[in-house]
């Protein structure tokens, strides 16, 4: 009869529900199995970034079940991966980290992020680059703000900054070079904003322009000829790795994604990545990067912090953007409509609706979605020279 207990009191020291009851500060476990659950209903049930959002929660639900040993942190401590014991005790998710740890995901949500994106509307207005690139402020403000009001390191201040660029796979590529013990925080709070994007910029916008502005009818976009398209991201690929070597491979694969598109020769490989590749790399990435939302990670003051300087880089960026597409409209003797500027941030295309439907709240026959998505695409772009700079003096 002892025996049978003793074999049933093994049992229950291993299991999880004897850790998450019994061990010191299991109470964090139980906290963030509740985050995790509170994010999937967030992705299901009101659709905030579900195909990126469902993936990082479930992430963040294995990784916090105490003794799945699915993730360990401590085989990437110091940001060095421990090959020998990654070889011999590495779990599921430590081995699908790879492929975050080494920047492989990112650049390869890159190439299908070109491959689904039309650069027609910024090249038929180069003008539009000066607005994605304004829209970069909010990257550059919230680096100062977290290095110097919350005294965090640069690391970790350039990984939040990277979150006003409204793009999840650049803010996930710089952190987990820079502060990959802070991915899984700066993620989510990444793609919470991105889901909440039309809350955050639209009283922004409302409170930056005028009546007038906002009714700004543009003309319509001259057409881009084919030869254009296909140079296009060529001198791009050439221009920005020679400029900033570090972000050619978020910028290279994005290009390259955008080529096959446009060559019209490769049609397989265009679908491919942007439907089969994509979808593929975006569950891999999702799970890897919610495992690293550890309790000992994200129940901390810091993690308030990023969230804070989170909303204050989606803000200046907006603000970057309409301030800069003011100024343009006030030179041109009121030819562009301001609103367009908000979209220099590279939530793709989000943004760029968003300037849609604004413009047309005020005036039901103003059509700016075109207008807006030569700032968006350029967005894209100026979001990932601004990781290469952050890890040129960085990394």
């Amino acid at each position: 009869m002892g025996s049978i207990i003793d074999v049933f009191s093994d049992f229950w020291s291993e299991t999880g529900f004897a850790a998450l009851f019994n061990a010191p500060g299991s109470w964090k476990y139980i906290v963030m199995i509740g985050v995790a659950c509170v994010l999937l209903y967030l992705a299901i049930v009101h659709k905030f970034e579900p195909l990126l959002l469902i993936p990082i929660a479930f992430g963040m639900l294995l990784t916090n079940l105490p003794n799945s040993g699915m993730f360990h942190e401590e085989l990437f401590a110091g940001g060095h991966i421990d090959w020998g014991a990654l070889s011999h005790s590495g779990g599921l998710i430590d081995y699908l980290y790879l492929g975050v740890k080494l920047g492989i995901y990112p650049s390869l949500i890159f190439l299908g992020v070109g491959a689904m994106t039309d650069f027609g509307p910024l090249i038929a207005n180069p003008k539009s680059l000066l607005l994605g690139a304004a829209a970069q402020l909010g990257i550059f403000v919230a680096f100062i703000g977290a290095a110097k009001i919350l005294g965090y390191s640069n690391e970790l201040a350039a990984s939040i900054g990277i979150i006003g660029g409204a793009d999840g796979p650049t803010a996930i590529f710089v952190t987990s070079r820079l502060a990959p013990q802070y991915l899984g925080p700066i993620a989510i709070a990444a793609y919470s904003y991105m889901a909440l994007i039309g809350p955050i910029q639209r009283p922004i916008m409302r409170a930056l322009t005028t009546k007038k502005e906002r009714s700004i009818v543009m003309k319509q976009l001259r057409p881009v000829s084919k030869t254009e398209r296909i140079m296009f991201p060529i001198v791009v690929t050439i221009a920005v790795a020679l400029l900033v070597p570090s972000a050619a491979s978020l910028v290279g694969m994005l290009m390259l994604g955008n080529l096959v598109r446009e060559s019209g020769v490769t049609e397989r490989l265009s679908r491919t990545a942007q439907n089969e590749l994509c979808n593929i790399v975006t569950i891999f990435l999702g799970i890897s990067v919610g495992a690293t939302a550890t309790a000992a990670t994200f129940i901390s003051w810091t993690t308030l912090g990023i969230i804070g300087m989170g909303i204050f880089a989606f803000v200046f960026g907006t603000m970057g953007g309409l301030l800069l597409a003011k100024l343009m409209n006030l030179l041109s003797g009121g030819k562009i409509n301001p609103l367009i500027g908000s979209a220099g941030v590279s939530a793709v295309p989000m943004a760029a609706r968003i300037s849609q439907m604004e413009g047309q709240r005020e005036n039901p026959g103003n059509f700016l979605l075109m207008h807006a998505m030569g700032p968006n695409v350029a967005g894209v772009i100026g979001s990932a020279i601004a990781a290469g700079v952050f890890l040129s003096l960085f990394g």
